[in-house]
């Protein structure tokens, strides 16, 4: 049986599956600009404001940079139950992270919608 191993009240094979879906995203929006870059070796400001100027690329982009957050907060929350045992210490670690992953979200959609 599978327990219950985030704050969420998910299971273990939820954050297991979330985190192989977000490494998908990951691994797919860093071929992709990879491969922009290569196609591109001449790369200008003008060219990469004209990238991100798609919607479908931003919206690439806001999967990948919400991916981030899912992908590192289910990490680092697994991580912390695993090493930090004391309550107050891992309860501080997670509250640092997950202030640190909200803010930049936020900061990343602030950037890529320019709001």
């Amino acid at each position: 049986m599978v327990t219950s191993i985030t704050s969420f009240g998910r299971s273990g094979l939820y954050d297991w599956m979330m985190q192989r879906a977000t490494a998908v995203i990951l691994l797919a929006y860093t071929l992709f600009i990879l491969a922009y870059l290569l196609f591109n070796p001449d790369l200008d400001y003008t060219q990469w404001k004209a990238l991100f100027e798609q919607t479908w690329v931003r919206v690439f982009t806001l999967l990948t940079l919400l991916s981030i957050g899912a992908h590192a907060w289910i990490g680092l929350w697994s991580v912390s139950t695993d090493y930090i045992k004391p309550t107050g210490p891992r309860f501080l670690f997670q509250a640092v992270c997950g202030t640190a992953m909200f803010v930049y979200v936020v900061w990343g959609v602030q950037v890529l919608w320019g709001l």
